[in-house]
């Protein structure tokens, strides 16, 4: 005996699962009714359509964070437009997705999208998020950094890029202060000895290709010189102590820190859609072979 599907019934569908109204209302069609089975068949429809749109790339999206007075997580959940990353209901998933890091300090993604919200598992809210929205969604990655001695700061520009900043010494101020420095010049590593030394091998290769023609006829003591100091160069400019200050360019990061008897023990930088190769789409030419018969 099937159950007459009302405006109410579809409502509390919606409500319990997330999914459209018109996703609800023919999923009880489905099943007579009966709002339990409804549910699930919603629930492995919208598995298999996040299983289709998988291959899509996500290169859009948020930084969200979630914090304590102990630890700030950042977490990046990308989607295909922007449209969609500007939505309330993705924030909240990469909000949900931030506050589960940030309790439960998972080792992996994978162990992070196993955790559960109430009762569904971050995973099952994503493939829900993705029937419902019709785009690839994915959680990226994310840090949880964890306070050192001094104190700890967060900045967000613009939800695009994310930035947490840990000192071993010094106040709230000046760690916003670094923490914005780091937004604007992204160091990728604190310090020279951070620099892992293939990093510097490399470089060291490209310098001096590209200084060979000057090298020329030089002494080589010379030459080594000239060499180091553009090592030097690369590594002040890809480090964090080394940069100029962003906010005092006279002054390096390494000399702001030392003047307040202050360090940093750990910071990290996430920017939405790095490191993605994005898909170039000619529209014109998809709606030109969308309209020939």
């Amino acid at each position: 005996m099937s159950t007459p599907i009302t405006a109410s019934l579809v409502k509390e569908l919606r409500d319990r699962t997330g999914a459209g109204m018109g996703d609800c209302k023919k999923a009880l069609e489905a099943v007579g009714g009966d709002i339990e089975k409804a549910a699930e068949k919603l629930r492995i429809d919208g598995m298999a359509k996040a299983d289709k749109k998988g291959s899509r790339t996500a290169a859009e999206g948020v930084i969200a964070t979630a914090s304590s007075d102990e630890a700030v997580a950042l977490v990046e959940v990308n989607c295909e437009t922007d449209f969609v990353a500007k939505g309330d209901d993705f924030k909240a998933l990469g909000e949900t997705a931030a506050k589960l890091a940030l309790k439960h300090r998972p080792a992996t993604v994978e162990a992070l999208l196993a955790l559960k919200d109430g009762e569904q598992t971050l995973e099952e809210l994503r493939r829900v998020f993705v029937a419902k929205a019709g785009e690839n969604t994915t959680i990226r990655r994310f840090e949880v950094v964890e306070k050192s001695g001094g104190a700890i700061a967060q900045y967000l520009h613009g939800a695009r890029i994310g930035v947490v900043v840990a000192l071993s010494a010094g106040d709230a101020d000046l760690a916003k202060d670094i923490a914005m420095h780091v937004a604007a010049s992204s160091p990728r590593y604190l310090d020279a000895a951070a620099v892992p030394a293939d990093v510097i091998d490399a470089e060291r290769k490209i310098i001096e290709a590209q200084s060979a023609e000057q090298a020329a006829g030089k002494p080589a003591d010379i030459v080594a010189k000239m060499l180091e100091g553009k090592v030097r160069k690369f590594l002040s400019e890809i480090t964090l102590v080394g940069q100029p200050f962003v906010k005092d360019p006279d002054q390096t990061v390494e000399k702001l820190l030392k003047s307040k008897n202050a360090g940093v023990a750990r910071f990290v930088r996430l920017a939405v859609g790095e490191g993605i190769e994005k898909k170039q789409v000619d529209f014109a030419a998809e709606v030109a072979a969308a309209t020939q018969v």
